[in-house]
This record gives C-alpha cells, structure tokens and sequence, in this order.
C-alpha cells in the first residue's frame, strides 16, 4: 500500500525564530565582514606613506618623532583586525633584502679561510640588522613610545595563533625589549601608602595572586610590618613592572587569611626573623617571556637584610594553581595516585563504602573544608598528593606547575606544605585549600639553581620529600 505523506508539522515559536535569524545572519554578516575588510583595506593604504617615508628615513628627528606619533595614534585607534593588518604590512614593508641575505649565507659556505668566514659573518650580520628593528626603534622618540611597543608585544602574542607570519616581527621586537628592559637598567623601589596615588591605583588594579578588596586593604599591606617593592623602568617611572608584597613575622604563619586579616595586631618589624613573600604580580602582558622576577627577589632580599638585620629566613606562601586540575585529570583517569592501603583508611575514617571513589566523592561535596571530620581524614592523603604533584609531575623535564616552575629555577627548594592554608573561593578551586612555602637559603641558592636546570632536580626538605615515602 503507497505510503501517504504526513502533512507539514506547524513550526513552534522558537523554530521560526532559529529560520529568521539564520535568514538575517545569511544575508547581514557577510556585509558586515565585507565593511570590515574595507575598513582594514582603507587603514592599511592611509599608512603606507608613513611607512614609507619611516623606510627611507626622510627629514630629522622631529620628522621622525612626527611619523612616529601618527603611526602610534593610528594603530592605537584600530581595532583588532586592522592591527593585524597593520602589523602584517609592516612585517613586509620592512622586511631584509633577500637578495643580500642569500649572498651572505652563500659568502659563509664558500669561505676557504677564517679571514673570509669572518667578513661573511659580518656580512650576513649587517644583511639581518632588518629595516623592522630600525622602524620600532623610532617610537623611542616618544614619551610614551616603550610603553606603546609593550603594548605591540601583547597584541603580538595574542594574534600568532591565527598569524604566524607575525613571528619575524616578534622576534624583531623581543630583542629590542631584552636590551631595554636589562636588568641593569631596571631601578627597585620600595612602594608605601606615601607613594603617588597613580602607582597605588596600579598597585591594586595589577595584583593578580590575592586581589586587594579596597583602599583599607592596601593600607594594611603597606603599614610598618609589611614591605612591597616593585622594577621600574626610566621611561616608565608610573609603571610598576613587577613587585612583591613581603610580611615581617617571626615564623611562618599557617594561613594567608591569618596573613591578609586587617584586624590582626601590627607586628615590630625589628624583631621579625622571617620574611614571607606572600604575592609576586608580573603587571605587563607584553613583557611575557622576558624573565626579571628572580634579580628581583635576589635585590629584595639584600635590601631586606640591609634594613632588618635579624632576619635570616625567607620564604614564600605560595598558591598551587596547578594541584587540583591535576588532581581531577587524574581521578578522572582512574590512575593510582595513592597505595590501596592509604585509600582504605581514609574510606574507613569517612564511613564511604568505596575506597576507590571516596577522594573524588569528598572532594565534591560543597563545604567538605568547613567538615572537621573529614578534614582531618583528607590532611595526610592529600598532603601526599601535593607533594607528589611539586616534586614529580612534569612536562618536558620542567614541573607543571609554573609558580614552582618560577622560584625552583631561582634557587629556591620546596620547604614545607601547608594544608588548608588558603580556604577562599579561588585557594578552593586552585588548590583544594592547600599552600607551598619555597625557600630560600642563601649558602643553597646557587647549587639549586645549577642542579634544577642540568638535571631538573627538584630540592625539598626532608619533611616534604617523607611525603613521597
């Protein structure tokens, strides 16, 4: 018997207003891409003169400076599109002659003698010194002009996924920042609640460990028993680079809550035998890659011991930002993280029928932290695993996580884990509540620092290292 067919069902509400907007979006966005391209199109060609006449090096220094400023105005006022196009043009534009290029590297691989080799090293040389790097150096012209190449750079980064082309211009401009941004060039200054409300502003805006809540909050971290000092840069004198917020103890304090607490009594500073560095903020994106945070800590420390003589410990409280996704990849994964033995005691403690889930089941339930039975199960479990995580887990012979990543390569070693020290929203989700303290011994720093990066040795007292028994 022939089939009938069933007459149309009617569209529901929100069925017709899928079909009406995938007719708009078909018949909107491709105008709207379209404008956009000419957009970029008409910004690349108003800019080519200026890229021309920064080519040829026509006029002084004030045309020179004028260009600049164009250039500076134009590509701050693009947006992320028309950057990118900008930024390709002038990858091209100012890219080397390869026509010397080839025959400098042809030059070195027929050289019969030292003298020949080294006149087409410094041939080849010359030939690689690209127009780019002479372009870039130009905005040094400008008041504000390394802060605007910083900026280049963290645009630069953010577009290479989608853009390797751009490489070449990076590169360009990462040698130029590493010659400016020379650790000898870079001033330490101490920052206090009497510096200028701009870098106090910047202070608060830039912290990115333990966010400062208010105004009050910022005073508590700079009052008499706490320092912070930032790296400036001379044509940045307004711009914190990186800066460290230290507290004055005698011992190491058990917390960072207890740490933060504005209402905690204001310690003598002269009597304190303990400097914790309990936050350390990189505040340029565009600076990425180009390392001063361990010539920080070793200047902070010898203007530290300098003031406060009676000093003699000093160490972190650091955050694991790594240690629970870790954790749940690996819970997930069903791999053996502890010894059966272990997991049955802590099933037998928690009344949990299944000691093969009850690590993942404890740590889902909300609030398990504020659960002082099941606490005191988990501390020796999961203490085990952090040390673990610190110590072993690592990828291309580094550790995984990049805070211990950072103070293991200056030398310092894993001294002590700290179990519930950070019970705030995001210590909770970083970390299941737990902090590291890294150290830093002084008579080690240097043999540390060799040993972790020929062998990738990572130090630890022996505290932390019974941990992994």
């Amino acid at each position: 018997m022939p089939q009938v067919a069933s007459p149309p069902t009617p569209l529901s509400a929100l069925e017709r207003m899928r079909h009406w907007w995938r007719h708009i979006a078909s018949s909107v966005l491709p105008a709207l891409d379209d404008a956009a391209e000419r957009t970029s199109s008409r910004l690349v060609e108003s800019i080519k003169p200026l890229l021309a006449e920064s080519r040829a090096q026509r006029g002084g220094e004030v045309a020179a400076r004028r260009r600049a400023g164009n250039i500076a105005a134009a590509y701050r006022a693009a947006d992320a599109r028309q950057r990118a196009a900008m930024l390709n043009l002038i990858t091209h534009e100012f890219a080397p002659d390869r026509d010397e290029l080839e025959r400098a590297i042809a030059a070195i691989r027929t050289a019969s003698n030292d003298i020949e080799l080294s006149r087409a090293e410094a041939h080849l040389r010359i030939a690689l010194d690209a127009p780019r790097a002479t372009f870039l150096t130009q905005f040094n012209l400008l008041p504000d002009g390394v802060k605007f190449l910083v900026d280049l750079r963290a645009d630069l980064l953010d577009l290479l996924p989608k853009e390797p082309a751009l490489e070449v211009l990076k590169v360009e401009l990462d040698g130029l920042l590493e010659r400016w941004f020379d650790p000898g060039f870079l001033e330490l200054k101490r920052i206090t609640w009497q510096s200028s409300a701009l870098i106090l502003e910047k202070l608060m805006a830039y912290e990115a460990v333990h966010p400062i809540a208010s105004w009050s909050d910022l005073r508590n971290r700079l009052d008499t028993d706490r320092r912070c000092y930032a790296f400036f840069h001379p044509r940045l004198p307004e711009e914190p680079l990186i800066f460290v917020e230290i507290a004055l103890l005698k011992g190491l304090p058990e917390t960072v809550q207890a740490l933060l607490d504005e209402k905690a009594p204001v310690q003598d500073p002269a009597a304190a035998d303990t400097a914790i560095f309990y936050s350390i903020s990189s505040t340029q994106k565009g600076l990425r890659g180009i390392s001063f945070g361990n010539l920080l800590l070793k200047r902070v420390i010898e203007a530290l011991q300098q003031d406060l003589p009676r000093l003699h410990v000093f160490a972190t409280l650091s955050p694991i930002p790594g240690f629970r996704r870790w954790l749940e990849t690996a819970l997930d994964e069903k791999r053996a993280l502890l010894p059966a033995a272990d997991l049955a005691k802590l099933a037998g403690a928690l009344g949990h029928g299944n000691p093969e889930t009850v690590l993942a089941d404890a740590l889902a339930r909300e609030e398990w932290h504020r659960d002082a039975r099941m606490t005191e199960a988990l501390r020796e479990p999961m203490e085990k695993l952090c040390a673990r995580y610190l110590l072993q887990a690592k990828s291309g012979g580094q550790p995984i996580d990049a805070v211990a990543q950072f103070h293991l390569s200056n030398g310092a070693h894993v001294s002590r884990i700290f179990w519930l020290a950070d019970t705030s929203l995001r210590g909770l989700r970083q970390s299941c509540g737990l902090m590291v303290s890294y150290r830093y011994a002084l008579s080690e720093v240097d043999r540390n620092h060799e040993q972790f990066h020929h062998n990738g040795r990572v130090p630890a007292a022996r505290k932390v290292q019974r941990l992994l028994a």
